[in-house]
């Protein structure tokens, strides 16, 4: 059974998982995998992996079986075990819980090579349906208090299979990361009575200076203070907490934000591998007005240090400004 515990210092928890010990490349040195080869997500593959949770299929074609677009599995090492109870006990000084949670994958089309970048654009939609979806079923179980969906994308990004997929975790708490974003906005909101993620959104538009893209829905830009060189956020224009409140028009419209983010990427530094996140509202606040939910890209260009762990602060040597003009100008 994984385990949840929490750091009395800082509050923050971490998963003791060792079950996911057994993964095969786990503490392996880091070399770059032979492409080709056996994998488990390639159509005709659907019995090496779990059963499915979830399926966009043709009419007519069976469970766990080829004939689907779009599948979603658990994951077969799980950080967290969905079956069983919380048990949230102390010991000591130290907080703790069992490892309930659900680990997921979303393997986002049966095309081996594809990636966001190069699918077609309904394909991208159906990804972000997916998330949809399972947001929406998992947040029925009482013991979940929210939701990450991540993608890791290339050796370097933490992916262990090179077939395009995405994942998502669904925790018994709220990510310290996540909850400091919503304590920030929580605090602006009260001073000034406006969410603080459109007031940056109203004064990057007016700017341009760090903007990407925009469409009638959503916009790219780059923040005023990024981690990561071409760090970059998706955000929906209008006020809107919860991912899985879209309108429904607005599916569309984020495929085509996101991967035209995502090819102005590659276009511009050759494919690098990346992260995204997808930061929402926790469970038990969907629907305010002080937080904005958006998708955070990060390109693996740079290496995290002793410095940047020992403090926290993080040496961008790209000024989001260039990287937003680089970005702006590329021919996609």
């Amino acid at each position: 059974m994984p385990e949840l515990r929490k750091d009395p210092i800082i509050g923050r928890w971490v998963i003791i998982s060792s079950e996911r010990g057994k993964r095969p490349t786990d503490f392996q040195e880091s070399t770059p995998r032979k492409k080709g080869g056996f994998c488990p997500f390639d159509l005709g593959n659907e019995h090496t992996t779990p059963p499915e949770v979830l399926a966009y299929r043709e009419n007519g074609t069976a469970p766990n079986t080829p004939g689907w677009t779009l599948r979603v599995v658990p994951n077969k090492f799980p950080a967290l075990q969905i079956e069983g109870e919380l048990n949230k006990q102390g010991e000591g000084v130290f907080d703790k819980m069992n490892g309930i949670g659900a680990h997921e994958v979303i393997i986002e089309t049966p095309l081996h090579d594809a990636t966001l970048s190069t699918l077609p654009l309904k394909a991208v939609e159906n990804v972000l349906w997916s998330y949809r979806d399972r947001l929406v079923d998992l947040k029925k179980d009482v013991r979940f208090q929210y939701v990450l969906i991540f993608k890791n994308e290339g050796d370097a990004a933490g992916a262990s299979l090179e077939h395009s997929h995405s994942q998502l975790i669904a925790l018994p708490i709220v990510p310290k990361r996540v909850r400091e974003e919503i304590d920030g906005a929580k605090q602006y909101y009260q001073y000034k009575e406006r969410c603080v993620f459109c007031d940056i959104i109203r004064q990057e538009l007016n700017s341009g200076t760090r903007v990407v893209s925009e469409n009638r829905d959503f916009v790219a830009l780059e923040p005023f203070t990024p981690r990561f060189p071409f760090e970059t956020w998706v955000m929906p224009k209008h006020h809107d907490s919860s991912f899985e409140d879209m309108k429904s028009h607005e599916f569309q419209s984020l495929a085509e934000m996101l991967q035209g983010t995502l090819r102005r990427i590659d276009k511009i530094l050759n494919c690098p591998p990346y992260n995204y996140i997808v930061h929402t509202s926790p469970f038990r606040e969907p629907d305010n007005d002080y937080y904005h939910w958006h998708i955070e890209i990060i390109p693996k260009l740079t290496k995290v240090a002793g410095f940047e762990w020992g403090s926290g602060f993080y040496i961008n040597p790209t000024a989001p400004e260039e990287a937003a003009k680089f970005l702006r100008e590329a021919k996609i």
